[in-house]
């Protein structure tokens, strides 16, 4: 549930870019990412940087397209929204706390937060996840700026870079775990 609710936003914004207004779908993307940041806080959860970061991110890109410049391409807008995630994701790598953390917090008990470990496997995580930000945002670029380039082939590297990051998101724990149990290293959970 909590991979659905942390995606849904860019889910969102990429299905309504193909039926409605660049502003329609930035600021009803930005107000899904919202309701996500008041969802998870009135069942407990905390704020959480990647969603709240998210839900400024399309209102800001919405404001400018609104207000400034409405004559964005479609890759373009998807090439600001995919800058804006990675600079979300590398600020918090910058600041000590990997965007990760908080999710990991809210899923594991007291004292795996506690190992030495759980720290660095979301620094892990988080720099897999800042990998497929890069991706998604070279994809976005070749889209742009390479004349006669398929659409399909960026939305292609996008999901799978994507799917890529989900999956090492769910392996990497459970990799750290077999492999504590084996006697190597310390668990890690995420």
């Amino acid at each position: 549930m909590a991979t659905f609710l942390i995606l849904a936003p860019f889910g969102s914004f990429a299905l309504l870019m193909l039926f409605t207004s660049a502003a329609t779908s930035l600021f009803a993307t930005a107000a899904l990412a919202l309701g996500i940041v008041v969802w998870d806080v009135a069942r407990g959860g905390s704020v959480k940087m990647l969603a709240a970061g998210s839900a400024l991110l399309f209102a800001a890109i919405g404001c400018y397209v609104t207000l400034i410049d409405g004559n964005w391409s479609r890759t373009a807008l998807h090439l600001a929204v995919d800058l804006g995630v990675l600079a979300i994701a590398l600020l918090s790598l910058v600041i000590r706390s990997p965007f990760t953390l908080q999710y990991a917090r809210e899923q594991v008990d007291a004292e795996t937060m506690k190992l030495p470990g759980f720290l660095a496997a979301n620094y892990v995580i988080t720099w897999a996840w800042t990998f497929a930000f890069v991706l998604m945002l070279l994809a976005d670029m070749l889209v742009m700026f390479v004349p006669g380039l398929p659409l399909w082939i960026g939305f292609a590297i996008a999901f799978a870079a994507r799917n890529a990051a989900l999956y090492f998101t769910r392996w990497y724990p459970q990799y750290r775990r077999a492999k504590y149990a084996a006697g190597q290293t310390p668990p890690l959970k995420s």
